[in-house]
């Protein structure tokens, strides 16, 4: 696991330390219900104690660690009904601002945003799926600011970490790239159009497929963990 070493030269070592391991997480490097052993991985990241330890307990904020009795740390695992309901929660939070952002869109917003769809797309190509999840955020972001929609973005900021390991999941389902970028498309067509109902629609469509996508993943999960 040597590339999990820190670069020491950009963030605090503290920031850099809880990009890496929440991006290990994310990704799938650490399995749900694995365990996080501070001492290894002091030893795998190259940093002291204090900070695994700083780290884990952010994590555990955003959802992605939970302690166990006579365990420890460990990956948290995915429990299908708060799957449900944080797809829930962002299909009512992204179709609302979507309608919004397409009455408001600007023509500089939409280039912003095509400008950030064709990265997606140019990801999905490469198979780079971490540009894949830094590039859809960036979307939905730009998506949320246009809309002026910012107590709403702030909220689904504090999801995130587990939106993007659910997003991990889904991206990672064969055909997976060209279905959401034809669900991503229409949505951004229809803000183009300054279409408020159509760009909800599209919105809630998305939401719709990815929920689907996911819960079959967590439950494929289970029945190779079983």
């Amino acid at each position: 696991m040597s590339d999990l070493k820190i670069d020491r030269t950009a963030k605090t070592l503290r920031e850099l330390t809880l990009d890496k391991l929440r991006g290990a997480i994310v990704q799938g490097y650490f399995k749900p219900g694995a365990r996080l052993v501070e001492r290894t991985l002091c030893d795998e990241l190259g940093v002291s104690r204090t900070v695994v330890r700083e780290v884990l307990r952010h994590l555990e904020t955003e959802g992605l660690v939970e302690t166990v009795a006579r365990q420890g740390p460990i990956v948290a695992r995915l429990d299908p009904s708060q799957v449900g309901e944080i797809y829930e929660l962002r299909s009512l939070l992204e179709a609302n601002a979507a309608r919004a952002c397409a009455e408001r869109a600007t023509p500089d917003l939409v280039l912003r945003l095509r400008d950030v769809r064709r990265k997606i797309e140019a990801a999905f190509a490469e198979g780079d799926m971490r540009d894949v999840l830094i590039h859809t955020e960036a979307f939905y972001d730009a998506m949320f600011e246009g809309a002026d929609k910012l107590v709403s973005l702030s909220v689904v900021k504090s999801l995130n970490a587990r939106i993007n390991r659910l997003r991990a999941l889904t991206i990672a389902t064969p055909g997976r790239g060209e279905e959401s970028n034809r669900e991503m498309n229409a949505l951004l067509d229809a803000i183009e159009r300054h279409d408020g109902e159509t760009a909800a629609a599209a919105s809630c469509a998305h939401i719709k497929r990815t929920s689907e996508l996911a819960l079959r993943a967590l439950a494929e999960q289970e029945a190779r963990a079983s």
